[in-house]
């Protein structure tokens, strides 16, 4: 350890000012829980006067560095003009600028390195890697007392630094340094004798030095290293390497030098679709998103969700949204639909290979496996400004390869079914328009006089379309191609139609292409589930009430109902008895559920006026005797 400020040397003496203010440093700007100092401190020992010691240890660090209290306490984001040290109410926080602390600049660096070694500009790798091995002067925080959190910390440096040291070797290895390698490889090999990639680089070394014999000796010396010490045979790649050498192959020669790949654009890519009309109802939702999109991450960038059922306009919202960000992000907006219209969801592979190709790669440069892929585009993305804007993902091995590298860069998603993953920084749910927000979106369409004509059947046209933007875009559509129809007469067809199943008529107004394509996300069994409750005229339906209509024990029936709400075809909410939930539908996805063509499966339809066993013997009525196509809706 080594402070300086200014030129001078600050490093505290005393073992426990060294832990503190090194485990503040190795989490530096992020609050340190007090119990997480106590416990690096004195672990399961501490003093009785322990909150007393602690706080005098931080008067001491104060006072030794001349840390100062940071000018604007509120924020994390602040960045102060000089080593500063917070205090809040369960823990403190030591603030410094990147620059600051060695191991934030070797990250760095290290991190620049790999992505010019990935890119083919070896010389610089070589050069970014050198520079960040060279801030090393010993094994890291070898003078420092380590409680957990050091430890752990220790482990992960001295593996960052193998990574960066093999990285600059096989730079180096790139462009025929092979005899000035020797020294250092043959130290290295001798030091860790079981570390394989040491071992597979002097090899390949001495090898091109002339110097076959002692290569495989160094294969065979590794071999019985890994033997006596881990009881294991040398690996797929050393194996590989032992016979390359044995017969010379030409693999083995220098390969002649790649031509860096340097990406630039004359023009940045402007991907996203057309902005559209003014949203209405949606001001908050973009407010958050904005926000959300502007927050900055230290190591990645935020990915934010958007979900809700279908038809609530999740597209139409991302596509402002996009548009909107176009000032962070001048590097290029890149779009992408996650699923087709028949309802299949879009390889990664595929949609990184047009990305690429949108940033001017050229076609023989891209690599042909999605990993390939995926570190080219975060390469590129590294250290520019790019919004991701993903529309329809189905699933997050879709949308972790696709997330770029930099912070600065953000990911806009539209989700066909709730997501989860650490990368998530946020998620927005948008749901139906209120009764006065669909009334609005009706009248900016259509025209007040028009809507004036007929207030109520306009506001049931909004109650019959759930509100849901989708629905109310397509009947004011129709009604604008039919502008001799009074409002009542389209009401009249959409009441007809939902109250008669299989009716034709108004088939987009029911959403039913959206609602298909998520259907069609459904395991077999949950897509007959859907099937049958979407006919059957229950308000709201329990886990129990659906296990006796679906003849099926009661958890495999809630875990259904339970996948139909992760892809937004239900809605669910607390039932009338503590941790019991009741499940809905929305009218307009029951109406189209309702046009799915049946299936075998889906027999329990043609016996819903006859009695129906319930599963496992749990009961001999008839749980269909109330229920029925064209019914009124039945709550359970």
């Amino acid at each position: 350890m080594e402070v300086l400020k200014h030129g001078v040397i600050l490093t505290p003496s005393a073992p426990k000012l060294r832990t503190v203010l090194s485990l503040l440093a190795v989490q530096a700007s992020i609050v340190v829980r007090t119990d997480k100092i106590i416990e690096e401190l004195w672990e399961d020992n501490p003093p009785a006067s322990v909150t007393t010691t602690l706080q005098t240890y931080i008067y001491q660090l104060r006072k030794l560095l001349r840390l100062g209290t940071p000018p604007h306490m509120g924020t994390a984001g602040d960045t102060p003009a000089d080593a500063s040290l917070r205090t809040s109410p369960y823990g403190y926080a030591l603030l410094l600028d990147t620059d600051m602390l060695d191991t934030m600049r070797f990250e760095r660096l290290s991190d620049q390195g790999r992505r010019e070694l990935e890119a083919g500009d070896i010389n610089a790798a070589a050069e970014t890697l050198s520079h960040a091995l060279r801030l090393w002067r010993g094994p890291a925080l070898v003078d420092v007392g380590h409680g957990p959190v050091l430890r752990a910390e220790s482990l992960r440096l001295e593996e960052m630094y193998k990574n960066a040291l093999e990285r600059r070797i096989e730079a180096d290895l790139h462009l025929g340094r092979h005899h000035e390698l020797l020294g250092e490889l043959t130290r290295l090999a001798a030091e860790q004798p079981t570390h394989e990639g040491f071992q597979a680089k002097l090899m390949l070394a001495l090898h091109r030095a002339g110097r076959r014999s002692e290569a495989l000796k160094i294969y065979q010396r590794t071999r019985s290293a890994l033997a006596t010490e881990l009881g294991l045979d040398p690996s797929n790649d050393l194996e590989q390497l032992h016979r390359a050498v044995l017969a010379a192959d030409e693999s083995l020669t220098l390969p002649r030098p790649r031509t860096p790949m340097r990406l630039s654009l004359s023009r940045p890519p402007r991907q996203l679709p057309p902005e559209g009309t003014a949203l209405v109802g949606r001001q908050p939702q973009v407010g958050t998103l904005l926000a959300a999109l502007s927050a900055r991450h230290h190591h990645a960038p935020p990915v934010v969700i958007i979900t809700g059922p279908p038809g609530s306009g999740k597209s139409a919202l991302c596509a402002q949204v996009g548009h909107r960000s176009n000032g962070p992000f001048p590097d290029g907006q890149l779009y992408a639909r996650l699923m087709d219209t028949h309802g299949c969801p879009a390889d990664p592979r595929d949609v990184l290979a047009e990305f690429l190709r949108a940033l001017d790669v050229p076609e023989d440069r891209i690599p042909a496996t999605l990993s390939e892929r995926s570190r080219l585009f975060r390469t590129w993305t590294a250290d520019r400004h790019v919004l991701v804007t993903l529309d329809d993902v189905v699933h997050t091995d879709q949308l972790l390869p696709l997330v770029p590298a930099s912070p600065d860069c953000g990911v806009l998603v539209t989700a066909r079914r709730q997501l989860s993953a650490p990368e998530v920084t946020a998620i927005v749910e948008v749901g139906p328009l209120s009764a006065e927000e669909g009334l609005r979106l009706l009248t900016n369409v259509l025209g007040k006089a028009r809507i004036a004509q007929d207030e109520a059947a306009a506001r049931e046209l909004v109650r019959l379309c759930d509100g849901l933007p989708a629905a109310l875009q397509a009947a004011a559509a129709r009604l604008q191609l039919r502008p001799h129809w009074p409002l009542s007469k389209l009401v009249r067809g959409i009441s007809g139609e939902s109250a008669a199943p299989g009716t034709p008529g108004h088939h987009e107004l029911t959403l039913y292409s959206s609602v298909e394509l998520s259907y069609r996300l459904c395991s077999p069994a949950v897509q007959s589930a859907f099937r049958v409750l979407t006919r059957l005229d229950a308000a709201t339906f329990t886990p129990r009430l659906a296990a006796r209509l679906l003849r099926l024990p009661e958890p495999q029936a809630e875990a259904m109902l339970d996948e139909l709400v992760e892809l937004q075809l239900m809605t669910a909410e607390p039932g009338r008895e503590p941790d019991l939930l009741q499940y809905r539908f929305l009218p307009s996805v029951r109406t189209a559920g309702r046009r799915l063509p049946p299936d075998e499966g889906d027999a329990l339809l043609n016996s819903v006026y006859q009695a129906v066993p319930a599963p496992c013997g749990a009961m001999d009525d008839d749980p269909l005797s109330e229920l029925g196509a064209g019914r009124a809706p039945v709550s359970y």
